[in-house]
């Protein structure tokens, strides 16, 4: 008999602690859903106006980090050429 007891004990603690950890996962997931959903929800941002300078350093970073891709062989010359007129459009 103590041997039943404790098995339907430890069966008891088992299901106790699965039930547990089953509804603190489904609490988080339904916390991160909300956090996205109001993430959609709220317009972009609008964009910042930068100094002629700053933009103009930004563009060059971009195009010193796009020719490191190139050179690593990551993009070919075609994607490097159409990702650098995308940088240098007005």
């Amino acid at each position: 008999m103590p041997g039943l007891l404790r098995g339907v004990a430890r069966t008891a603690v088992i299901a106790g602690t699965a039930t547990s950890v089953s509804n603190r996962v489904s609490r988080r997931q339904a916390g991160r859903w909300a956090q996205q959903d109001a993430t959609r929800a709220q317009p972009a941002p609008a964009p910042t106006a930068m100094a002629p300078e700053e933009e103009m350093s930004n563009k060059i970073a971009q195009l010193k980090e796009l020719g490191d891709l190139k050179s690593q062989g990551v993009l070919s010359d075609s994607e490097f050429e159409a990702q650098k007129a995308r940088i240098l459009a007005p």
